[in-house]
């Protein structure tokens, strides 16, 4: 982190003040301004939007070129190339491992995929039509109530372990609250599949019916969790960055990244997409939503198209979308939804006013057209995000420790009353009498 160039903040009182300008190795230069509450001035940026809050080496992200890199190394080839737990390696420790390294590691995840007993009992404690996100949860928070042998936040060898208990475990405990959401039993984990197949397997398998997973739609589930497994500093990141700035253990912070995900503005969006397709409901409607969605006085959106971040184009989406195809020619379902959905990604991908806009198909929608194909329903879609997400927030939660953390205080605008004399308007007991 350079600091080369400084701003002056120009007073009409004369009273200037002269900050440092940094730099880091990509992205847009950072005004600094950590000094200004001595001088009685704080900045005021509701969400957070031109706000570093912290420095970070994990993900960079640059919307308008349409780049995310994984510690440098391009999402794309990532998704092509490697699998999630690689992924994850790289995420967590910085570089791409060794085949010792990464056999090393995929054996300690693969040996923890168990949860305690007892834990399934907690489940009873749910309504059976209990949202699995909010099973999900409350879960996640009472891991710590049975894992707590290594929760020094300060302990490097405690990080790590709860680290691996996290990514170990959270495909189990998923796939419990699916499985309690429909009243099945639940499945135990398989330590000769993969991760992704492995997830599949307790979702879909009973004592009745064993389930043999596709390797087309291992593969993209493998790719779904890879897209999904981190981008920076967003609202359920910070969450757990901020959670975890007050020394609160590691499953209480991730419990509390998965209460922000819930939020239907951050991973509730391939579930919306869905919900979409449903209110459209045949492919002859179509164009009638297409022109309500041109026109800007009508309250109709299209969601899965274009985002927030990414100006130019998603590039996840790319990737995504050839794992959709491949599903969905593997599996030849015949569903009016899917129709919808290809049928819409056509005109996008053609019509002059999406191309202008850059209203693009993102990664939400390919993702979830890929979950509603493989039978997953769209309760389940934000917990699968959660699953995917949980890397990238240990990894931020680890970074914060190692490299030095202050509780998060954020200031704030107040406009409220000033100060004012207190006169109960409520009669006392004497009063009464």
């Amino acid at each position: 982190m350079a600091v080369e160039k400084k701003a002056t903040l120009v007073f009409d009182s004369g009273n200037n003040i002269e900050l440092p300008i940094l730099s880091g190795s990509l992205g847009e230069d950072v005004l600094d301004v950590r000094t200004l509450g001595s001088k009685g001035l704080f900045t005021y940026d509701p969400g957070y939007l031109s706000t570093a809050s912290c420095e970070s080496k994990i993900t960079f992200i640059d919307g308008n070129q349409g780049i995310l890199l994984h510690r440098g190394y391009p999402i794309a080839q990532l998704a092509k190339e490697s699998t999630y737990l690689e992924v994850c390696y790289i995420l967590l420790y910085g570089e791409t491992p060794t085949p010792e390294e990464f056999a090393t590691f995929k054996d300690i995840v693969t040996r923890h995929t168990m949860i305690h007993e007892q834990i399934s009992r907690l489940f009873q404690g749910f309504r059976r039509d209990s949202h699995p996100m909010a099973v999900l949860c409350g879960v996640t928070g009472a891991l710590a109530a049975f894992y707590h042998d290594s929760l020094d936040v300060n302990n490097e060898r405690h990080r790590e372990i709860t680290a691996f208990r996290l990514l170990s475990k959270m495909p189990t405990v998923a796939a419990m609250c699916y499985k309690y959401s429909v009243g099945q039993p639940f499945v135990y984990p398989r330590n000769e599949l993969s991760y992704a197949a492995n997830f599949l397997h307790m979702m879909f398998s009973t004592p009745c019916e064993e389930y043999v997973v596709n390797p087309v739609v291992e593969r993209a589930m493998d790719r779904i969790l890879i897209l999904h497994a981190d981008h920076e500093q967003n609202a359920s990141t910070s969450t757990v960055r901020t959670a975890g700035s007050s020394g609160a253990n590691p499953f209480a912070c991730i419990a509390a990244g998965i209460a922000s995900l819930w939020g239907p503005a951050h991973g509730g969006a391939n579930e919306a997409c869905l919900k979409m397709l449903e209110e459209i409901g045949t492919v002859d409607r179509i164009p009638e939503f297409i022109e309500k969605a041109k026109n800007k006085d009508d309250p109709f959106r299209l969601m899965g198209f274009g985002h927030r971040v990414y100006k130019n184009h998603d590039p996840r989406a790319t990737v995504m979308r050839e794992s959709c195809h491949e599903v969905l020619k593997e599996l030849n379902l015949s569903d009016e939804l899917l129709d919808i959905a290809m049928e819409l990604e056509h005109i996008a991908l053609n019509d002059p006013y999406f191309i202008e806009k850059k209203l693009y198909p993102n990664v939400d929608f390919y993702s979830g057209i890929i979950l509603k194909a493989i039978g997953i329903p769209t309760t389940m879609f934000t917990v699968i995000f959660a699953i995917a997400r949980t890397i990238g927030w240990i990894a931020h939660w680890n970074e914060m420790y190692t490299d030095g953390i202050r509780i998060a205080r954020p200031r704030q605008l107040y406009t409220g009353y000033t100060e004012r004399e207190f006169h109960s308007q409520i009669p006392k007991k004497s009063d009464k009498a």
